[in-house]
């Protein structure tokens, strides 16, 4: 039995399109939600068909990009989990991962980009990616801080015309989801820019503080769609 600051939506899905027995389904137009300001996502269980579908507020045709949330999770360090995916029909074109080893990791149409940070937990954490495609430089940000810089993939562009989840890894375009790769735990204040943010911002934002919102997802607007058993809570 959960209090009444639990939210619990369990929506009624329809396939859009069938793609062997993992096939993702998405909930009609109209179930689509708008905004999230001090509510957290919970994803309670290991499934192969709970996720949310984040609609992005511009083309998601980028050289450069700044995304920000905050996670936690209690999964064991030797199981994957897909924190962020974005899929096109034929490629991954930016996929967060903490691998089997404990690495944090993104993939941008092909071969990953890995970093050794401090493990995530059942205490939240503060995770930026920042990318831009003139230099190549790749970082991520944990708590305000930043790792060493890694290039990769300079020259290259996201494309747009995609599928954006959070909590399942689409290994085809709508479908091939896998529960040994879900999203189990919390994730909250996700928010995307199509450009990268200065050191004072990224820290800033890790504070609280007020930035710039994100022109690509901005978690007090955000539009969403939620599918199979996932929760929003209160942030308290």
């Amino acid at each position: 039995m959960f209090c009444g600051c639990f939210q619990r939506i369990i929506t009624a899905a329809i396939p859009v399109v069938l793609l062997g027995a993992a096939a993702l389904t998405l909930t009609p137009a109209a179930a689509s939600q708008v905004g999230l300001n001090e509510k957290v996502l919970v994803f309670p269980f290991e499934t192969d068909f709970s996720f949310v579908a984040l609609i992005p507020q511009k083309e998601m045709a980028l050289r450069a990009f700044t995304l920000c949330l905050r996670v936690a999770t209690e999964l064991p360090e030797e199981r994957q989990i897909i924190l962020f995916a974005y899929r096109t029909a034929n490629y991954d074109e930016l996929n967060v991962w903490r691998e089997k080893d404990g690495r944090i990791s993104f993939y941008m149409s092909g071969d990953g980009a890995f970093y050794h940070l401090p493990p995530l937990s059942t205490f939240r954490t503060s995770l930026c990616l920042t990318w831009e495609s003139r230099t190549g430089l790749a970082a991520f940000w944990v708590e305000g801080k930043r790792s060493t810089y890694q290039v990769y993939k300079p020259g290259h562009s996201i494309r747009p015309k995609g599928t954006i989840l959070l909590g399942q890894d689409p290994d085809k375009h709508l479908g091939g989801l896998e529960a040994s790769q879900s999203f189990v735990g919390e994730l909250t204040d996700l928010n995307m820019w199509d450009f990268v943010l200065s050191r004072s911002m990224i820290q800033a934002w890790h504070y609280g503080h007020k930035v710039p919102k994100g022109n690509i997802f901005n978690w007090g607007t955000i539009e969403y769609e939620l599918n199979g058993n996932v929760m929003v809570v209160d942030d308290d």
